[in-house]
């Protein structure tokens, strides 16, 4: 996955002000993204609406896809900078690799946790005789105090997992009620994976200091009210303590929240990065394929080629 973003425009987290008592909520529409084996993605984060909800700086809805066994996602050798790459596995099984030597597949209900930092290269690709995908990629923004941190990856097979009002709800990332997601961040936020099989609704409370944003994946959902089908991304601001929901039997939903991420970034390709400067540096390193990222072992095939930088470097 990768995006074309140059930098992080001012969006405030108070835009969703409240009118008669009822607090707004910004409506921000999926656009679609091409990762190649002729699965559907749908882009929600970065927008030209909302680029940010909390470090949460990327967001890729991929499938639901049925293919061809051996056409699923092959996404070749490509560096990464400044940000952690969060995949969670609904359908299918992909397979990571990485330079650091690292070989996961990635089944349903399990998360994919890569830091970058200085410098990292990955593939990602499809198990031989996959026919399905359905995930969720996103990426955390690294502040700048650890953004040149050596890299790391982690993979959580068992993740914090809860039944409340007809709702299964699973801890993905940061803390929520009283409990906690074994992945490793840098920031506060939370990622929270709301499934249900019956039509129902829940009232969940909310950290006031937080601001949030809810991708439906499937189903019919309200969201205070307000009705959002299908990579519809409902973006609250920050100061709500509560928030209502409800859902069509076999819905699907994602709650993605944290603290207002006040340093400016810049997104180009795969990087984040604090200045222009620092990602043109990281991709003249990956052309000149220096020691900086390292190699993919075990994967066949080429690189992928960066696009050319739009600006000066």
């Amino acid at each position: 996955m990768s995006t074309h973003e140059l930098r992080n425009e001012v969006s405030s987290s108070y835009d969703c002000p409240a009118t008669d008592g009822v607090r707004a909520i910004q409506r921000i529409a999926s656009r679609s993204a091409e990762v190649g084996g002729g699965i559907p993605v749908t882009r929600l984060l970065p927008s030209r609406y909302r680029r940010m909800v909390g470090a949460w700086c990327f967001l890729d809805h991929a499938g639901p896809a049925v293919f061809k066994s051996g056409n699923g996602l092959r996404v070749g050798p490509h560096p990464h900078i400044g940000l952690q790459t969060f995949t969670w596995m609904i359908e299918g099984e992909v397979l990571h690799r990485d330079s650091l030597g690292n070989v996961q597949v990635i089944r349903p209900g399990q998360v994919n946790l890569m830091t970058a930092g200085h410098g990292i290269a990955h593939t990602e690709e499809s198990l031989a005789d996959e026919e399905q995908l359905h995930a969720v990629q996103l990426w955390i923004a690294l502040p700048a105090s650890v953004s040149g941190r050596p890299p790391m990856f982690e993979h959580h097979a068992a993740l914090p997992r809860w039944q409340s009002d007809g709702f299964e709800l699973t801890l993905l990332a940061g803390r929520f009620e009283q409990y906690e997601a074994p992945t490793r961040i840098f920031s506060p936020l939370v990622g929270l994976d709301l499934v249900v099989s019956d039509a129902t609704a829940t009232k969940l409370g909310l950290d006031q200091s937080y601001e949030y944003g809810v991708l439906p994946l499937t189903g019919k959902w309200r969201v205070n009210g307000e009705c959002f089908e299908a990579n519809e991304f409902a973006y609250l601001g920050r100061g709500l303590a509560s928030l209502n929901l409800e859902a069509s039997a076999g819905a699907r939903a994602i709650l993605l929240g944290g603290v207002p991420f006040v340093e400016e970034i810049f997104l180009w390709w795969n990087f984040v990065g604090h200045s222009k400067k620092e990602i043109a540096q990281a991709q003249r390193e990956w052309e000149e394929g220096g020691a900086r990222f390292g190699e993919v072992p075990g994967f066949d095939g080429p690189r992928l080629i960066a696009p050319p930088l739009p600006w000066r470097a």
